[in-house]
């Protein structure tokens, strides 16, 4: 009987150059409905409406064009759509406010992101009021988990548990900063994939 061949390891494999279009389809302009855009804010009655806006640089400082974020917050109130959280599954949040977007960075001028949202409330446990931000691009054998924090959150900022976990001379990578435009209130969230700039990601 011949012995048993030797499996080897299958090879992996980064993530291909079509998942912006899968993902995203209704923004690239193909005639699929998607799961979900980069407008999160109508149905959040109460909250500050916000824009987070940014560009994703790899390692050689250029602007990369084909990369997808997904954002995962709470409401204004700092409830979130999941029934883990009954503040929220209880007042039929989930029908009002689901917390996630999804959007490319093919399309716009510069290859900018733009999420429209609110500014989501303290969740309670002593995290500052954050967005869960996950990144998906050419090149990256999983996605990527970073958060957004802001910038007018000063206090907040210095007691949460997570941004304590990070060297001081690298948290401003994670603190979205805030600008008042005519267009209303910006916050400017740069993701730096390598470099001096690098951000911080978290594992999952």
């Amino acid at each position: 009987m011949a012995a048993k061949e030797k499996l080897k390891q299958t090879p992996s494999q980064t993530v291909g150059p079509y998942f912006s279009y899968g993902l995203t389809p209704e923004q690239y302009g193909y005639d699929y409905k998607q799961l979900a855009g980069n407008d999160l804010a109508e149905a959040d009655g109460d909250g500050e409406r916000i824009t987070i806006r940014g560009q994703v640089f790899d390692g050689n400082g250029e602007t990369v064009r084909d990369a997808v974020l997904e954002l995962w917050q709470a409401d204004s109130q700092g409830r979130y759509a999941h029934p883990g959280d009954p503040r929220g599954s209880n007042t039929g949040l989930a029908k009002e406010f689901g917390g996630f977007g999804r959007v490319g960075t093919g399309t716009l001028p510069q290859h900018y992101f733009e999420f429209h949202t609110i500014k989501p409330g303290p969740i309670g446990d002593g995290q500052a009021p954050h967005i869960t931000v996950v990144l998906f691009m050419r090149g990256l054998l999983n996605h990527a988990y970073t958060r957004i924090y802001f910038s007018d959150e000063a206090a907040a900022n210095g007691d949460d548990p997570a941004l304590a976990l990070v060297d001081a001379t690298r948290r401003d990578t994670l603190i979205a900063q805030r600008r008042e435009t005519a267009d209303g209130i910006v916050y400017q969230f740069d993701i730096h994939m390598q470099g001096d700039q690098e951000t911080v990601f978290f594992d999952a």
